[in-house]
């Protein structure tokens, strides 16, 4: 990507460049790693439809500026998805994304606080967790009892 100006394109929180349109800067998600791998198959099956236009728009041009307006919808869907996360199911939502944050990042490790989590989320926001790539017929790892891993 060229910028001929050098310019900042992105600084810390905000974005500093101009959003074609006339939108305004906004602010990041404001979440280290752990809670965002904690809800990432919630936060994709949430903004599935935000998360397709922006790989859309994506494949149209190799320049960030050309989606900032489709990135700022994903952005916002998965701010209101951590938002409802975290006050409908901040328990067990802080004690999964706290066992990934000490486990490092590792879902085999904390599959007792992800079955909590994901009960919760579907229970009380109606989304459930698919994983691509699972075979037709086979049961999910999320949902075995007792998972054997063979390495």
């Amino acid at each position: 990507m060229s910028n001929p100006d050098n310019t900042p394109l992105f600084t810390r929180g905000t974005y500093s460049v101009a959003v074609p349109g006339g939108d305004q800067p906004f602010t990041e998600l404001g979440v280290t790693s752990a809670p965002l791998t904690s809800a990432a198959f919630f936060i994709g099956a949430f903004c599935k439809a935000y998360n397709e236009d922006f790989m859309l728009c994506k494949n149209e041009n190799a320049d960030p500026r050309h989606c900032l307006r489709e990135g700022r919808k994903v952005t916002r869907c998965a701010a209101d998805l951590l938002v409802k996360l975290k006050s409908q199911c901040a328990d067990t939502y802080a004690a999964h994304w706290q066992c990934l944050d000490k486990q490092n990042h590792e879902f085999k490790a904390c599959r007792p606080e992800e079955r909590a989590l994901n009960a919760c989320v579907f229970d009380k926001l109606g989304l459930t967790k698919h994983i691509p790539d699972t075979p037709k017929g086979e049961v999910p790892i999320h949902l075995k009892e007792k998972p054997i891993h063979y390495f």
